[in-house]
């Protein structure tokens, strides 16, 4: 591999990535691809070239500021666009911006989206049709925001058609990193994480570790009654037509109704709210991988395992290793 990125080297300038920073920066999603993507990070002949850019002078946290160089020309030429984060999900960025991005992917670079970076992307019209991820707390706001991006809420990074955007905070370190090997090769990657001491990989499709989100109500009152009722009853088996003689609709109404409210099937709902359920047992109490199995509906501790590691992509055990209570199990 080495012998591959030596040879790239020698019949190719380095690849050339343009960083821009938006008003209000955050300090932390702007060092990443700083650090990753420096020329100065990888010992031997420099494998990207790095350049910061701005709509002129751009104020950060704590006082820090930032007077950058160059403008959006430098855009123009870039092989690798990054947009580290942005400060205001309901703030359209500049025609400037949206056209030179337009540009960029009308000639084949590469833009990235760390974060919120994502918003910008998405605003420029981007990522219609394309599949996207953001950080995991404004994945509703994200999703109502642009209905034509088939969103991921719980990806840590996601590949589109050379969009690129991930998920907050660390998660752009992963992203960085898949970048560099994929046009670089894994020992690169590797190289740089050694220097950063970092986990030289993390699949992008892994799970972000956040609780699943379930509706607590809706409008329909007869929907609300019938979730408080599963909710109470949640190791208790009901098939759906019991669900529907209780809330006095036919099957087909239940199942419609059931959706319109909470944007899931009854299946889906059921499996996300044992799933948090057991988070919080996992986290809070001493109890049994079994017993709380069976409480929460899912009968084995098989069956939870399964399911958990299959969302979450961690065991429940580790699970309660790294945010909650040890026990015998």
């Amino acid at each position: 591999m080495l012998a591959q990125i030596s040879s790239f080297r020698e019949r190719c300038s380095p690849l050339s990535v343009a960083l821009f920073v938006g008003p209000h920066f955050s300090a932390f999603h702007v060092a990443i691809p700083c650090l990753v993507f420096s020329p100065e990070v990888f010992l031997g002949p420099p494998l990207f070239s790095f350049k910061v850019c701005a709509e002129g002078a751009q104020k950060g946290p704590h006082g820090l500021g930032l007077e950058p160089q160059w403008g959006l020309e430098a855009l123009a030429e870039a092989h690798i666009v990054i947009i580290p984060g942005w400060h205001d999900p309901s703030s359209r960025p500049s025609d400037a911006l949206i056209a030179a991005l337009r540009a960029c992917r009308a000639r084949g670079a590469r833009i990235v989206g760390l974060c919120l970076g994502a918003y910008v992307l998405a605003y420029a019209g981007l990522l219609n049709g394309q599949e996207a991820t953001t950080y995991w707390e404004y994945a509703q706001d994200f999703a109502e925001r642009f209905p034509a991006v088939s969103f991921k809420a719980d990806a840590l990074y996601v590949n589109s058609d050379r969009l690129t955007t991930s998920a907050g905070v660390t998660a752009g370190l992963d992203c960085c990193l898949a970048i560099v090997r994929e046009y670089c090769g894994s020992a690169a990657a590797n190289k740089i994480a050694q220097r950063l001491v970092l986990p030289a990989y993390r699949e992008g499709g892994q799970a972000q570790l956040i609780e699943k989100p379930v509706p607590s109500s809706s409008r329909d009152t007869r929907i609300n009654d019938l979730l408080e009722l599963l909710r109470r009853n949640l190791a208790t088996p009901c098939s759906l037509d019991a669900m529907a003689r209780h809330v006095h609709m036919s099957r087909r109404t239940l199942t419609r109704s059931f959706y319109e409210a909470t944007g899931m099937t009854v299946s889906q709902w059921l499996l996300a709210e044992r799933l948090q359920r057991s988070q919080v047992l996992l986290e809070t109490s001493g109890q049994s991988i079994e017993t709380i199995a069976e409480s929460v509906g899912f009968g084995s501790a098989a069956s939870l395992r399964t399911n958990f590691r299959k969302v979450f992509g961690v065991a429940p055990r580790e699970w309660r290793r790294d945010f909650g209570i040890e026990s015998d199990d």
